[in-house]
Parts: structure tokens; sequence; C-alpha cells
């Protein structure tokens, strides 16, 4: 079966990156400038100081990434990066609340994707003392990917290669896990991964398993798991087993990503995770695009 046209459509126009100039963040630089290479998009960088100390030098270098990724030649020009289909902006931002000054710059800005470091310990981003990453996602309905400080993530920093092979994508009856499964399928493909594996995991009795639709993608093949127990220990555990690159779920909320859920399976995996996670708020424009993009599949 061929695949969709759909899939050689980004849908990500706009992704964010706050940044928090520290090594720890620099894996979750690494995706969000990958990301936006993938779907030729703008990227937005912002940091949030109570003062203006920060120096613009001490953004991300972009241009140095690239360079070192082998997509620009040395010492290249700041207009070389469009060039690579990208816009690239850097924000400074004075505020003395990080939560407040970035989920109004995200009301104010259309936003497809955030991309946020978070420490697990905390369940912050690690520069700060306070939550930051889960009240960002919880203010906002956009998807969010969630890069673990420690973790490697799909991205390698030093040189951009990409290392995606094996997915885990847990699902329950709610919320809807189909568009968890064209992300996945998305991510694949548009970061030109040949083969690897699709686990779909359903923690409960087999007769609960939600019906679903799986697009078929050449070189990938799908495993439909189930299993039993706790479910946050076993989606960890699974991912562990599997040697997971990437987490895939579906989350539910009126108010975006993790409302309502705190202490409860989404955050709870979050605080967990081996490997980095994409969060996908049902009811958001980019979940409806993937359900849509799901319609007469065939089913597994």
């Amino acid at each position: 079966m061929s695949l969709p046209d759909s899939l050689n459509v980004p849908i990500f126009r706009n992704i964010f990156y706050p940044s928090d100039f520290t090594p720890a963040s620099e894996a979750a630089f690494a995706h969000a400038l990958r990301t936006a290479l993938m779907a030729q998009a703008n990227l937005t960088i912002l940091h949030v100081s109570p003062d203006r100390g920060a120096e613009w030098r001490e953004f991300p270098g972009v241009r140095a990434a690239l360079e070192r990724w082998g997509l620009l030649p040395m010492n290249s020009q700041r207009s070389d990066v469009a060039k690579l289909g990208i816009h690239v902006r850097k924000v400074q931002a004075v505020h003395p609340d990080p939560v407040e000054s970035v989920t109004s710059y995200l009301a104010e800005h259309v936003t497809d994707l955030i991309v946020l470091a978070i420490d697990q310990s905390k369940g912050c981003l690690p520069w700060l003392s306070k939550s930051v990453a889960v009240p960002v996602a919880l203010e906002s309905r956009q998807m969010t990917l969630f890069i673990p400080k420690g973790a490697a993530g799909f991205v390698s920093s030093y040189d951009g290669s990409v290392s995606l092979t094996n997915i885990l994508i847990p699902v329950t009856s709610t919320p809807p896990g189909q568009a968890a499964l064209q992300a996945a399928v998305r991510m694949a493909y548009r970061l030109h991964r040949p083969i690897g594996v699709f686990t779909v995991l359903y923690v409960g009795e087999e007769g609960g398993m939600p019906d679903l639709h799986y697009p078929d993608m050449p070189g990938w093949q799908w495993e439909k798991v189930i299993k039993h127990g706790d479910v946050v220990d076993v989606i960890c555990g699974t991912a562990e087993e599997i040697k997971a690159d990437l987490i895939v779920m579906t989350t539910e909320g009126r108010h975006g990503f993790l409302d309502a859920l705190r202490g409860s399976h989404s955050e709870r995996v979050l605080h967990k995770t081996p490997c980095p996670l994409l969060a996908i708020p049902v009811g958001g424009f980019i979940a409806s695009v993937l359900e849509a993009e799901s319609e007469s599949r065939p089913a597994f």
C-alpha cells in the first residue's frame, strides 16, 4: 500500500523552544532544530530572565550546530540558514515569572509544537527552582515534546543524526489513541527512518484494546502488546525493555496537556520515562489533522 500524499505536507509551521543557556538543555535544542528542519518550519527560541544580564551570544548557536551537522559550510552567514527552509527567531524576555512570560508568549503567537527540557526529579525545567514545563504544557493545547534531563534522545547534539527505530505508543479507549499512531508514522516518515518498530501497548484486559487503524509504513512493522499491571510501571518498563527512542501518547484535558492529570498516568509517565515523550492533546488542531489522516485506513 502506498503512503498517503498528506504525509508530504508538514503540519508543524511554528516550533517553540524555551532555552536555559545550560548544557542540560542541549538535547532539547537539538530536537527542536532537527524538527524545524524536518518540517521546514519557523523556530522561536525564547529565554526568560528576571534581568537583562543575558547576552545574545549565549543563545544556542544555530549556525554553529548546522555547520557541525554538515548542513552549512564553515563560517556561514545568517542568511544561509533560511536557505535550508527554516526561519529562526531568538527572543529575550525580561520577566520575574518564567511561567507567565512563556504562556503569555504562547497566547499571542501561533505555535504547533513546544519542545521542553524537563528535570524529572522536580517536574520542571532544569534551570528553575519552580515547575515550568508542566504549567507551560498545561496552559497550551499544542503538542509538546519533552526531553528528560540527561537523556540523549533520538537526535544527536553532536552531528544531528537521528536514531529512531523503536517508538512506543500506549493507548486507551479514553483519550482516543489514533492521533498518536498517526504522529508516530509521521515522525518516522519525515525523519526518513527506513526501518523500525511501532509498539502499540494496551494495559488491561484483551477485550478492552481499542479498535485502531494502523497505517502501512514500508520498512516498519506494527507490534500489538497487551499487558497487565500498574499502567505507569508497565509503560515505562516496556519502554526500557524495547529500548524505546520515543513514547507518543494522546492526553486529555479541556485546557491542554496534563490538565486535570496531576498525579495521574500521563504525568507519572512523564516523571519516569527513560526517553523523550511526545504528548498530543485531544481536541487540538494538530490532533484533528492527524485523526483526519487516519480515515479509511485498514485495520490491524
